[in-house]
């Protein structure tokens, strides 16, 4: 019997490296471009979509308080305050909402401090633009929040002891003078907005998620103050009737104010005069120094 070789197939091409290899350290100017282009984008969605994503974005940053709440009431034992090492562990939850509102690119108002407000700054306009999506947003992200806080206290979703640890998360955020909620509101709108500008620069999922986890965990474990995250974990407490009402916006102002000049006085305008009035990197660089030839080397006979 004879046999037929089979002409042999020629191999399949490698597959292409990752694109992230080819990627350069992206430059400021880099960044500030795709954070233009964000704010182009959410400037430009109607009233409604900004509306409904703003809804998302709120519930989910209940998971901030939720799993921080959770690990607190797992590991302090009944009648006791939670130690600093629980709470620790506590805030190492904090990010969760961070992380999924940011990746799911639900709107939310902190990171709408950086995006528009460059724009602005960049081509002199979109002001009124930029106040109605601040509008819409924070709102739609306080309802969001409400949505969840009454969630978690009039049904049956969370354990007692968690909905208590969130109740008492609620009421030690509430508690500050307006003062220095403002003022922990600068730093944590300051952080949050930092966070939503390294993300335009970051090339990876798995870098953004370190980005974002490492960067909110600093808010959470500081205990600056978040309009967002914070609302839910004080208006738990209200509907619980551990609080009155008056006492969610006595927090909620000077928050919201803190988070606006965090985000825009301390992140967009210094990145803004870094890209705008500060000389391109390729520009500024030295120039490489010349190699000298071989011929220039071998010594004259």
């Amino acid at each position: 019997m004879a046999f037929r070789l089979r002409p042999r197939q020629p191999a399949a091409p490698p597959p292409p490296p990752p694109a992230q290899m080819h990627l350069e350290r992206p430059s400021a100017q880099d960044i500030y471009e795709q954070v233009a282009n964000n704010a182009r984008q959410e400037l430009g969605r109607s009233g409604v979509s900004l509306f409904i994503s703003g809804i998302a974005g709120g519930i989910f940053m209940g998971l901030s308080g939720m799993g921080n709440a959770i690990a607190i009431a797992l590991l302090t034992p009944p009648g006791t305050k939670p130690t600093a090492a629980t709470l620790f562990i506590g805030k190492m939850f904090y990010p969760l909402g961070f992380i999924a509102v940011i990746l799911g690119r639900s709107q939310l108002f902190t990171e709408n401090t950086l995006y528009p407000v460059a724009l602005v700054l960049a081509e002199k306009q979109h002001l009124w633009k930029t106040l109605r999506l601040w509008l819409i947003v924070l709102g739609a992200n306080i309802l969001g929040a409400a949505a969840f806080a009454a969630l978690a206290s009039f049904t049956g979703a969370l354990r007692p002891e968690f909905v208590g640890a969130l109740s008492w998360l609620g009421l030690e955020a509430a508690a500050r003078p307006a003062a220095t909620i403002f003022w922990s509101g600068v730093v944590g709108g300051w952080i949050i907005a930092t966070v939503a500008w390294l993300v335009s620069g970051s090339h990876s999922i798995t870098g953004s998620v370190m980005i974002i986890w490492m960067l909110a965990f600093v808010v959470g474990l500081g205990g600056f103050a978040h309009c967002i995250a914070g609302s839910g974990e004080v208006l738990t407490a209200v509907f619980l009737g551990h609080a009155p009402l008056l006492t969610f916006p006595r927090w909620l102002i000077p928050a919201v104010a803190g988070n606006i000049c965090g985000g825009v006085g301390m992140v967009t305008l210094l990145e803004y005069g870094q890209v705008v009035y500060g000389r391109d990197a390729e520009a500024e660089a030295l120039p490489p120094a010349p190699i000298a030839s071989v011929a220039d080397k071998e010594p004259e006979i």
